[in-house]
């Protein structure tokens, strides 16, 4: 399989800039992969192509603040972005302008807190940095970070905070994605209230969403592209509910391809196994997915791990055709688009 096999074309109109009012409001578009068919809703209306029997599987992630903004000693400006922690006070990092940063570099963020450059390049663009505090490094970041929005969302460096609430879930809770897993952004309390109500079932797994989740394959061929690994956790009891559910033939619906990406990990011989640990999975057409019936999903960048995780789940006309509808309906892309649910 080639890497255009993978690409489109899409307008830049179509690229969503910032989040709807009610985050419900979003459209969905239904794909059915039996009858072949897609019908056009609203996202509150998910509920009604649901049964009591499902189970509905989220990705209980909360996404870091992981943008600093600082200046050099000479007054060049600086951005950090955050990628995962090494030690309690050491990350590895993104630099920009790295080329212009030299080791050991004292970077200012503000007259509380500096960070130091440990060293650049470890792998390919990834540096080591270290706070230069005594206090909790979560709670800095929490402090004098910025929510890193994705680079198509083109916002000023003074307007990320307006976006930091609808850049998480409502059921955010376990800290560390430097990336929101955005299928699970369409769902407000009052829609979760409604799924209770019906008798839909519930779980919640954690997957940590790193950078590399949306960066574009580079190599021609889509098998030589080596993937990115990310940090999951999986509660016994969480386990025990979906093989309950595997087992009675229930249909295991994954909010987003986070959530897909642990539960094939995690299925083995008819079961799922709880855990911590990490994940380099890579799903493409040819791969058979085992672990879930149903798919809620954005629409994905061109050229994508995202993208041949959903071919791979639907099949490539399939989503070829959906995708087609979508931008010739004029449906919200990426991050803070429109929805897809494939059943």
């Amino acid at each position: 399989m080639l890497i255009s096999d993978i690409d489109y074309f899409l307008p830049e109109n179509l690229i969503a800039q910032a989040p709807l009012s009610i985050r419900d409001q979003s459209r969905l578009l239904v794909l059915n992969k039996k009858s072949q068919t897609i019908t056009h809703h609203k996202f509150c209306d998910l509920i009604d192509f649901l049964q009591p029997s499902d189970l509905l599987v989220f990705n209980n992630t909360k996404v870091l603040k992981a943008r600093l903004f600082g200046k050099k000693k000479t007054g060049g400006a600086v951005e950090i972005f955050l990628l995962e922690p090494i030690d309690e006070k050491k990350w590895y990092c993104l630099l920009y302008p790295a080329r212009r940063i030299k080791e050991g570099e004292i970077i200012k963020i503000n007259d509380q807190l500096e960070i130091k450059i440990i060293t650049k390049y470890i792998d390919n663009n990834k540096h080591q940095i270290e706070f230069l505090s005594d206090a909790n490094t979560f709670d800095i970041i929490n402090e004098f970070g910025n929510i890193p929005l994705p680079p198509y969302i083109k916002v000023q460096d003074h307007e990320y905070q307006k976006f930091e609430q609808r850049y998480q879930t409502v059921f955010a809770k376990s800290l560390g994605s430097v990336a929101a897993p955005t299928a699970g952004l369409h769902f407000t309390n009052e829609l979760i209230q409604k799924l209770t109500a019906k008798k839909i079932d519930k779980e919640y797994i954690t997957l940590h969403v790193g950078l590399g989740t949306f960066l574009p394959i580079k190599t021609t061929k889509i098998q030589d592209h080596k993937m990115h690994k990310e940090w999951y956790n999986v509660a016994n009891s969480a386990a025990e509910k979906l093989s309950k559910a595997y087992q009675e033939k229930r249909r295991i619906i994954a909010v987003g391809t986070t959530v897909t990406r642990v539960l094939e990990t995690i299925f083995h011989e008819n079961s799922f196994t709880a855990g911590t640990g990490y994940t380099d999975i890579f799903i493409y057409p040819g791969y058979e997915l085992k672990a879930i019936s149903g798919l809620i999903t954005n629409f994905h960048l061109p050229k994508s791990t995202l993208l041949l995780l959903v071919k791979a789940f639907a099949g490539g006309r399939l989503i070829e055709n959906a995708y087609k509808i979508a931008i010739e309906n004029k449906y919200r892309f990426y991050s803070f688009g429109d929805a897809m649910f494939i059943e």
